[in-house]
This record gives C-alpha cells, sequence and structure tokens, in this order.
C-alpha cells in the first residue's frame, strides 16, 4: 500500500452514516485526505452541502432526476464539481486514476458492483459494504488478489479483529476461533410474543449505535450478526465453525480473537464508527478520529451472553446458507433486504423478516447455482427478491 500523502479518496454512500462519518475524520485530517468524489443515492441537500465543503473534482447521484437537481444547484453556486449521474457513475468514478482510496459504504447488494469494480482496479478499498462478501464473498477476494488491491474492513467487528489478527504468513494457524460481539439490539430482552409486536420505529431505535435503518433492523433480527458471521469467513480465510458470536450489551469489546494458546485479544472503546474509519483510512498508521478517551474505570461490567437462536433465528439461517454455499448467501442477503423493506413499510410484522428468509432459502437448491462472475450473482438477487415479494403477497 503506497504512503504517498495526500490519500485521493472516493467516498460512495457520502450522506449515509458511514459516509458522514468517514467525512468528519477526514476534516480532521486535512493534510492526509484530498476528497476526489463523493457519491450518494438521491439526497440532494445532503450531497450538495458536502460538496461546498469538500469542493470534490465530482459528484454523483444514482437517481438521475435527483442528479439532475444537484447539477443546477452546483451550477448557480458557482461550483466546480462534475455532477455525473445514474448507478454506472460510481463504477466509472473508482475506476479513475485520480483516486486511490475508495470508501464503499452504500448499503445492501446495489453496493457491489462499485465495491467490485474498485478491487478490479486496484484501490485500496474500505469495505463498510458487507453485502459485498456475504453475495460475492469468493469472486471479491479473487479480484483483490489478482489485481492487488487492498482490502480493509470498516465494520465494527471486523475491523476489531483485523487489528487483534496475528501478522505474518503462517501465523493464521496460531487462531483457534474468531468471536464476534453483538449488543442484541433493542429487543434482547423481548420475548417472541413482544417481538411479534415490534414497530419499525423500536426497531431502528438502537440501544448504542447510530446506524441507518436498514442496518438498525438488521441488528434488532441480528441478521446484521449472521452477515457478519458470512464477511468474517471470507476475510480471514476460516470456516463459519471457527467463528463464534456472544452477545455483549454494552458494545465496548468490539470483538476477539483466540489463539491455540490460550491467549484471547480483545480489542475495546467507545461504540463510534469513526474509530474503525479512522483505523482504515491511515492503516498502517493512526490518526486522530474525534472520538474521546476511554475511561475504564466508569465502563463498568462487561458482560457477555450467548445468542438465542430461537428468538433470534437469522443468526441460525445465515449460517445454513455459509455452508450451503454456493448462491445461498446471495439469495439470502436478498431475501433479507425484501424482508426488511416489507417491514419498514408496515407491510409484514418483525418475526415475518426470519420466516419470508427462510422460506426463500427452502423454496430452492441455492448451493448449486451458478455464483462465478457479477451477472450470476446478480440474476440470483433479481431471482431471490422476486420470490420474496411473491412468498410475502
Amino acid at each position: 500500500m503506497s504512503h504517498q500523502l495526500p490519500r485521493s479518496l472516493a467516498v460512495l454512500g457520502a450522506t449515509g452514516s458511514i459516509g458522514c462519518s468517514t467525512l468528519d475524520v477526514v476534516a480532521r485530517n486535512p493534510e492526509r485526505f484530498r476528497v476526489v468524489a463523493l457519491t450518494a443515492n438521491a439526497d440532494v441537500a445532503g450531497l450538495l452541502k458536502q460538496i461546498q465543503q469538500f469542493q470534490p473534482q465530482y459528484a454523483a447521484l444514482a437517481d438521475r432526476d435527483a442528479a439532475q437537481r444537484l447539477a443546477t444547484e452546483v451550477k448557480q453556486l458557482g461550483l466546480k464539481t462534475e455532477v455525473l449521474a445514474g448507478a454506472e457513475a460510481l463504477v466509472d468514478i473508482v475506476r479513475l486514476d485520480a483516486v486511490d482510496t475508495v470508501m464503499a459504504a452504500i448499503v445492501g447488494a446495489a453496493g457491489l458492483p462499485s465495491a467490485l469494480a474498485a478491487a478490479e482496479a486496484g484501490k485500496v478499498l474500505l469495505l463498510a459494504n458487507k453485502e459485498s462478501l456475504v453475495v460475492a464473498g469468493q469472486l471479491l477476494m479473487d479480484t483483490v488478489a489478482a489485481s492487488g488491491a487492498t482490502l480493509l474492513p470498516i465494520d465494527s467487528e471486523h475491523n476489531a479483529v483485523f487489528q487483534c489478527w496475528p501478522q505474518g504468513g503462517a501465523a493464521k494457524q496460531s487462531v483457534k476461533r474468531i468471536l464476534l460481539t453483538a449488543s442484541g439490539g433493542p429487543f434482547r430482552e423481548w420475548s417472541l410474543e413482544e417481538m411479534q409486536q415490534a414497530t419499525p420505529a423500536q426497531a431502528v431505535a438502537h440501544p448504542n449505535w447510530s446506524m441507518g435503518a436498514k442496518i438498525s433492523v438488521d441488528s434488532a433480527t441480528m441478521m446484521n450478526k449472521g452477515l457478519e458471521v458470512i464477511e468474517a469467513c471470507w476475510l480471514f480465510d476460516c470456516a463459519h465453525t471457527q467463528v463464534d458470536v456472544v452477545v455483549h450489551p454494552k458494545s465496548i469489546v468490539h470483538s476477539l480473537v483466540e489463539y491455540i494458546d490460550g491467549s484471547v485479544l480483545a480489542e475495546l472503546g467507545h461504540p463510534d464508527m469513526r474509530t474503525p474509519i479512522a483505523h482504515a483510512l491511515a492503516w498502517p498508521e493512526r490518526i486522530d478520529s474525534g472520538v474521546g478517551l476511554f475511561d475504564l474505570t466508569t465502563a463498568g461490567a462487561l458482560e457477555f451472553f450467548p445468542p438465542d437462536e430461537q428468538r433470534f433465528p437469522c443468526l441460525r439461517l445465515a449460517r445454513e446458507a455459509s455452508a450451503l454455499g454456493g448462491a445461498a448467501p446471495a439469495a439470502l442477503n436478498a431475501a433479507n433486504e425484501i424482508a426488511v423493506e416489507l417491514f419498514l413499510n408496515e407491510q409484514v410484522g418483525f418475526t415475518n423478516i426470519a420466516e419470508l428468509v427462510e422460506q426463500v432459502l427452502n423454496a430452492k437448491a441455492w448451493g448449486s447455482e451458478a455464483h462465478d462472475s457479477l451477472a450470476a450473482l446478480m440474476a440470483v438477487d433479481e431471482e431471490a427478491r422476486a420470490l420474496a415479494r411473491q412468498l410475502a403477497a
């Protein structure tokens, strides 16, 4: 990885929670980063404000009508940023010679084409989009290896594992298992009967982290942790049986690595995404993230519990998809995205999310489906989404 400064940065999903946290870290370290491009889906006002602050060379909105409105406002303000439109513009941006580092923070499978393009172009890929590895783990990791790209995890759990991971070629053999921590979400102590009545507003009210609606619901169902198990398997080249989940309500210990000699290394800190973002942005160096000092004397007891897969079956479903392999993880992710969308629109209940995902997984032999190209995976994604909508109707 080149250490030439300033780093030339493209932020995909700039107006979301990860994107905003990334730009907060960048603003605290202006000598280290130059923002070349910012992208969002349709948030004209949010992206315009960021353009005014960071003055990127390019900005893009996936929604073409929104991009047209943004272009008009940029011109009226006399800004020099060139506005691009459509999902393909995101792929074009990450391929620019002027960009060496890409923050991939688009939520869901929609973030896969641009993340894969960044890997193909040999960029430093800061991956906050876990669905890219869930849907296309083999393809993405093979692409990173072939192009010489650098892949750094942004999820707090995987970034914590990365910080605790052994260095050196044969060092992986010294690892016994990975322990991913889960907050348990807002329904950690709710009964199944209570969860059946849960509202979208209750599901997105995460007790520790400030996140978008989709990932907050995933945290409430624990599907987020299931996706992270699959992600960890690809990032750290291990079987799902080597990745355990422990519920840690305070979200102070972000994850742990247990070694064969009995040592357990953990990464601790405030539940603030600017910490893993700053770590990856400056890796292998360290920079100020804006996160305050961590006071162990006020942290209190650190408790850990086993996850309850009876009340939170999404964790089990993710493990089953991982074991099936093939296109099963892609189908799992697609079904979950539709189920969460339907729940947020109050078309299905909270516990129906897991039921719908399980129905889609059981509908056909996804494990034997082709998954060796982006086109094949996108076809699986589309088929599983359509099936989920059909089953929910």
